[in-house]
C-alpha cells in the first residue's frame, strides 16, 4: 500500500521559515508529480505548489509565490515544501499528494494518492 508521511510542521512566528517533508514509499517516485495543499479551519483544501516527475518544472499558488519552493529528491523518495517568510495567513494543514503522471496538478481531484497532514502554526 502507498504510503505518503508528511513532516516539519510546528509553530513559528511571523516572518519565520519552516521546511516540509513528505516520505513515499511503495510507488515507482520517480513516475510520480507531486504537490502540496493546504487546509485552514473552515476553508476548503487549497493548492500550493507542484512538481513534476523529473523535478525541473514546478508551479505555485499566487499566495505563496516567491516564498515557498517546492523540491523533489527521487534518490530519497522524498518531497520538500521550503516555506520562508511565513505569514499567520500560511497557518493550515498541510498535505502532500501523489500523481501517477509526469505533469503537476493544481486541483486535488488529479492526485492518486494522499497524506495524513502536517499542522503549520504561524503566529503574529
Amino acid at each position: 500500500q502507498v504510503q505518503l508521511v508528511e513532516s516539519g510542521g510546528g509553530l513559528v512566528q511571523a516572518g519565520g521559515s519552516l521546511r516540509l517533508s513528505c516520505a513515499a514509499s511503495r510507488l515507482t517516485f520517480s513516475r510520480y508529480a507531486l504537490g502540496w495543499f493546504r487546509q485552514a479551519p473552515g476553508k476548503e483544501r487549497e493548492f500550493v505548489a507542484t512538481i513534476n516527475w523529473t523535478g525541473g518544472s514546478t508551479n505555485y499558488a499566487d499566495s505563496v509565490k516567491g516564498r515557498f519552493t517546492i523540491s523533489k529528491d527521487n534518490t530519497k523518495n522524498t518531497v520538500y515544501l521550503q516555506m520562508n517568510s511565513l505569514k499567520p495567513e500560511d497557518t493550515a494543514v498541510y498535505y502532500c499528494a501523489a500523481r501517477a503522471a509526469a505533469g503537476g496538478g493544481w486541483t486535488a481531484n488529479v492526485y492518486d494518492y494522499w497524506g495524513q497532514g502536517t499542522q503549520v502554526t504561524v503566529s503574529s
